[in-house]
């Protein structure tokens, strides 16, 4: 399994506690330091089924500073994905890929999936 996350991250930390208490093998990787490119962010929004913007880090201050909340909705698709390509801190994390299993975010009941 990939685990792309930020290490300074509250959400990251409790995400990979659950992953080692589960005893469940990753690999990670600092999504601040190894940015999602381009294609890899197309891949996995066609295999994760989600809408776009749930990868997104809304909660982030360049989203915020940036006034993406207005803007989004007004831009295509690819020019979403060039955005979040741009930069590892736009990208919603942490991120749990195994095979064609994608999720964005830590929420226990979702990553039940990987066990």
């Amino acid at each position: 399994m990939k685990f792309i996350c930020y290490p300074k991250c509250t959400t990251c930390k409790k995400a990979r506690k659950w992953l080692d208490e589960k005893g469940i093998r990753y690999e990670m990787r600092d999504i601040k330091e190894d940015k999602p490119s381009y294609d890899e962010l197309v891949e996995w929004y066609h295999k994760s089924g989600l809408p776009l913007k749930r990868f997104f880090n809304t909660s982030g201050q360049l989203y915020r500073s940036m006034g993406l909340k207005d803007k989004l909705a007004d831009m295509s698709e690819e020019e979403q994905l060039q955005l979040l390509a741009s930069d590892g801190m736009m990208v919603k994390r942490p991120i749990g890929i195994d095979g064609d299993v994608i999720r964005i975010g830590f929420k226990e009941a979702e990553w039940e999936s990987f066990i």
